[in-house]
C-alpha cells in the first residue's frame, strides 16, 4: 500500500500543495477553499517525481493488475500515465476534455481496442466530474473501464457518491484528512485551525472562510 504521509510530505515540502485558511484561494467554481493543490509542480522534482511514480506504480501493481491499458486524463494525467505506464511496460492512450478540432478529431490518443481493460490516471479528484466523463468517454470507446488512480483526492462526499454511482473504484496516494493531520503535526497550519479545514471538506460549496 501507498504511504500517504510520506507522499503529503513530499506534497508539502515543494508546495505543490498550499494550505491558506486565513487567506483562502477562489476555485474557478467560484468556491471559496483554504487549499490550492498543483501537483504539476511536482514534475519539475526529479526524485519526488520519481518517488510518486512508484508509489502509483505500486498502487497500480497492487489493486488493479488485471489493467490492460493505462489511460491518462488531459492534461494534468498524461505525464504520470505515460511515466507509470513506461515503468510497468503497459500500453498507454490519453484521453482529451473534447474531440480536436482539426485533423482526426480524435478525443482519445492512442490506441484502444474494445474489451480493453483499461485504468484511468488523473492527477487530483474534487468532485470527480471531469474524471468521470472521462471514463464515460472510454466506455462510449468499447474499454472496461477498471478504476481510477490519483495522486491527491479532497475526499468530498460528492466525489464519492459519483464514483459509486458509476461503479468505478477509485484510489489516491494520499488524501485531504492525511494532509490536515501532517500539517497540524508539523505546525504549518494551527491546531485551533484544523477544525475550519475539516469544516470546509464538509460543505465546501458554502464555506466562507475563518
Amino acid at each position: 500500500m501507498t504511504n500517504e504521509k510520506a507522499v503529503a510530505e513530499k506534497l508539502l515540502q515543494i508546495n505543490a500543495i498550499k494550505l491558506s485558511p486565513q487567506e483562502p484561494f477562489t476555485w474557478a467554481s467560484g468556491w471559496k477553499s483554504p487549499i490550492y493543490c498543483d501537483n504539476r509542480k511536482v514534475l519539475s522534482f526529479p526524485y519526488i517525481r520519481d518517488f510518486i511514480k512508484s508509489e502509483m506504480c505500486s498502487v497500480i501493481f497492487e489493486k488493479f493488475p488485471e489493467a490492460d491499458v493505462l489511460a491518462g486524463v488531459a492534461t494534468a494525467g498524461i505525464a504520470w500515465g505515460a511515466m507509470a505506464a513506461d515503468q510497468l511496460k503497459l500500453p498507454y492512450i490519453y484521453v482529451r476534455p473534447k474531440p480536436k478540432e482539426h485533423g482526426l478529431g480524435n478525443q482519445i490518443e492512442g490506441n484502444l481496442e474494445k474489451g480493453q481493460k483499461v485504468l484511468v490516471i488523473e492527477d487530483l479528484i474534487s468532485t470527480g466530474k471531469s474524471s468521470l466523463q472521462v471514463c464515460d468517454v472510454l466506455k462510449a470507446a468499447g474499454a472496461e473501464v477498471i478504476g481510477m488512480v490519483s495522486i491527491f483526492t479532497y475526499g468530498f462526499e460528492i466525489a464519492d457518491n459519483a464514483f459509486k454511482a458509476a461503479n468505478i473504484p477509485y484510489q489516491s496516494l494520499t488524501n485531504y484528512q492525511t494532509l490536515i493531520d501532517l500539517a497540524v503535526e508539523k505546525g504549518i497550519v494551527a491546531a485551533e485551525e484544523q477544525n475550519t479545514l475539516l469544516n470546509w471538506r464538509a460543505d465546501p460549496a458554502n464555506w466562507k472562510g475563518i
